[in-house]
């Protein structure tokens, strides 16, 4: 028995799941690598910071910040609670994973709602796709999982370290997103030097705990796909945060330069 066949499970026979599987990880790798070339995705900080500049900044169609991400988000939160009615299956790895999503996207949702303080907007074109994307990406994981039934496990049974990575990124990502929220007094929409905790060590500790939630949820799972998908998201992410990054240094001279931006002491 091989490493990889003690550790996942045989891939799906779904030609969708193996073309996904390939694609989801260049696909991210290219938008990380635009977001280094300063071509980003529309929204926060980054609305009106682009080098296409092509591009009419009046042609944007803007929407607040709060309706960009409850569209970002709403969507794959109800395609993974809707899963369990389309997907018909009793097994306890597929539930863990419908879990997780649901309680990833949840927490999502509230902290838009009662957590976040938002300064900036959104262009329509990139709510659309990065809607579409997580929920395309929650379905396809969804019903990969699905597609599991009644096959043997892998010998080396992970899944309950993922639930455990799952919930350390959970708390984390949500613990940083408080700090970014209490830098900000109420009406005030300006920025500032984030403080505390990894923010000490990287500009956005958030999306490394983002990371390990993904990686939680690939460990539940087995499977190469959400691998794939965590792969991927890491890419774009290491890509944004290299932006966000950059844009600290430009708008705050005294920004501390041994802040990485994503993997203390890394990157």
């Amino acid at each position: 028995m091989s490493l990889l066949s003690s550790f996942l499970f045989p891939s799906p026979p779904s030609i969708f799941i193996t073309a996904m599987s390939v694609i989801f990880v260049p696909l991210s790798a290219i938008f990380g690598i635009f977001e280094i070339k300063g071509i980003h995705l529309k929204f926060s900080k980054f609305l009106n910071v682009s080098s296409q500049k092509a591009i009419s900044r009046s042609k944007v169609i803007k929407l607040s910040s709060r309706t960009g991400m409850l569209t970002f988000y709403i969507p794959a939160f109800l395609a993974a609670v809707l899963s369990l009615g389309f997907f018909p299956n009793n097994e306890l790895r597929f539930k863990l994973i419908v879990v997780a999503l649901t309680i990833h996207f949840s927490k999502r949702i509230f902290e838009v709602l009662f957590v976040h303080k938002y300064s900036g907007g959104m262009s329509l074109d990139t709510a659309i796709l990065i809607s579409f994307s997580l929920c395309f990406s929650s379905v396809t994981m969804i019903y990969n999982q699905h597609l599991t039934q009644n096959i043997p496990e892998p010998s080396l049974d992970l899944k309950y370290v993922g639930v455990v990575l799952h919930l350390l990124g959970i708390i984390g990502n949500f613990y940083h997103h408080n700090i970014l929220a209490n830098l900000r007094e109420k009406d005030d929409k300006g920025y500032k030097i984030p403080k505390g905790c990894l923010f000490n060590l990287v500009v956005c500790p958030h999306y490394l705990f983002e990371v390990l939630d993904f990686l939680g949820v690939s460990f539940i799972s087995q499977t190469v796909y959400p691998f794939c998908f965590t792969v991927g998201s890491t890419l774009y992410l290491m890509g944004r945060s290299y932006a966000t990054r950059k844009w600290y240094l430009s708008k705050f001279p005294n920004f501390p330069k041994e802040v990485k931006a994503m993997i203390p002491y890394v990157f």
